[in-house]
């Protein structure tokens, strides 16, 4: 034998399993923490700022306090905040007067009333991350005549969104109808007229983060299809390739077991995955009391859906929580009564939803659904939640990681738990984001700069250290 064991050991490593440092995953760049559905028929340049607004007037209403809010979503340590009026506005002076000191004597009422602030800040902000102006199930089969009319009245106020909206949206896009035979000519219809007008009325620029979203795909031939009339549009309108994103929903059997051919069929051009959890599981025959995201079927379907599209690096977005936050009693005057049950019923939807969306976020799912403006609150609660309560264990562990990697350089091992550090990184990256913590409170927690954070990768963090 001409090597020794350790060097054929040697020699195979560098022939077949050695990586270039790039190819360790950096963190994906910004993703929504939602998408809001509406139907093309009511979208208004002025929506995403009204939603947020009537969110606003919503927590205003049925969770007036930070103790009220706490108490509605069962968020942690709300047992034991306090229950009386005048008790709640004198903790909510001294948290506005010195919230560091309160958070040492009680960190419930801090965790409650930080997680209530950051809430109407962001509604006051940033309320709608991505918008999907549907002209799918949000909107149904209508004449020709009006879904034409529709697909040029929504694109003009897409338009007017980036020159004069506020605030305006960093992530957007349609959803057509699907690609089956029935429907195939009404979605390329008013795919063209949507694009074109849009064209027309922005002076030829296309949002950033502009998506197609294509539903109830079966194939990957759809996606083919689609990638190469977007392809086409391009090319005619002197458009750089793929500047129009593509997003898949994966709603059927068919989908979800060849998700990973279908997301290639884009040729790149594929950004992101949405689950359709009502349509999957009606598929199977699953009733309508029964359809919900904590089915089996939905908990199959989105680990399915991470083993063969994370890979891929494509942002993935859970389904939707139907029950709606609006109260049952209309009116201005209502007795002290119904008043009530309308908050009863406001507070259990918007628990229904926190819980969803908290678990989603469990499972790696960063993004999902919203449909109606109040839902937002619950949104926006458990997401801040989510990342505030685990923000110290995290930073800890991320600490720790950067200690020993620096260490590790010195001998050789550079690269040692990357991978998990890469991903205590990303959640600091989703937490500034989405505006759960500043990138302030980030570096007092981790030691780590916003230039580092924006790095986007913890490999680069560590060979600026070496430097």
């Amino acid at each position: 034998m001409s090597e020794s064991f350790d060097e054929l050991a040697g020699r195979l490593f560098r022939e077949r399993l050695e990586r270039p440092v790039a190819e360790l995953a950096p963190a994906p760049g910004r993703q929504p923490v939602h998408v809001v559905y509406g139907g093309a028929n009511l979208f208004k340049a002025e929506t995403p700022s009204k939603f947020g607004t009537l969110a606003l007037r919503a927590l205003e209403i049925y969770a007036p306090n930070f103790v009220e809010l706490a108490n509605a979503v069962w968020l942690k340590g709300a047992d034991t905040l306090p229950r009386f009026e005048n008790v709640i506005r004198d903790l909510e002076f001294k948290l506005a007067d010195d919230p560091e000191k309160v958070r040492l004597k009680n960190p419930d009422a801090w965790f409650a009333w930080t997680v209530h602030n950051r809430v109407i800040e962001k509604l006051r902000t940033e309320a709608v991350e991505d918008f999907r102006i549907d002209f799918e199930d949000g909107y149904g089969i209508r004449p020709n005549e009006e879904e034409d009319a529709h697909a040029v009245a929504a694109s003009t106020e897409l338009a007017n969104v980036f020159k004069k909206g506020d605030p305006r949206l960093a992530f957007c896009g349609f959803r057509i109808k699907s690609f089956q035979r029935e429907t195939y000519a009404r979605a390329t219809r008013t795919l063209e007229l949507f694009l074109n007008n849009y064209l027309k009325e922005s002076g030829g620029l296309l949002p950033t983060n502009l998506v197609v979203t294509l539903p109830k795909i079966v194939s990957a031939d759809e996606v083919e299809v689609l990638t190469h009339l977007l392809a086409r549009f391009e090319a005619e309108n002197d458009l750089a390739p793929n500047s129009i994103g593509l997003e898949i929903m994966i709603e059927t059997p068919e989908a979800l077991m060849n998700a990973a051919d279908i997301a290639m069929a884009g040729r790149g051009r594929v950004t992101s995955a949405h689950f359709g959890a009502f349509d999957y599981t009606a598929a199977f025959g699953v009733t309508s009391d029964h359809q919900h995201l904590q089915h089996e079927a939905c908990r199959f379907a989105r680990q399915m859906m991470l083993v063969s599209l994370t890979p891929l690096g494509l942002r993935l977005s859970d389904s939707v929580t139907t029950e709606m936050p609006v109260p049952i009693h209309r009116g201005a005057d209502l007795s002290p009564g119904q008043a009530s049950e309308n908050r009863r019923a406001v507070q259990s939807a918007w628990r229904k939803h926190f819980n969803n969306v908290t678990h989603s976020l469990i499972n790696g799912f960063y993004q999902s659904w919203d449909l109606h403006p109040a839902q937002l609150v619950a949104r926006y609660a458990a997401l801040y939640g989510f990342f505030l309560e685990s923000a110290d264990a995290q930073a800890a562990r991320l600490k720790n990681f950067v200690g020993k990697a620096t260490q590790a350089m010195m001998t050789g091992n550079l690269f040692d738990d990357a991978a998990s550090a890469q991903g205590l990184l990303n959640f600091f990256l989703r937490a500034a984001s989405c505006g759960a913590m500043t990138f302030e409170e980030i570096k007092n927690k981790t030691g780590l700069s916003e230039s580092d954070l924006r790095s986007a990768s913890f490999v680069k963090i560590m060979e600026s250290r070496e430097g």
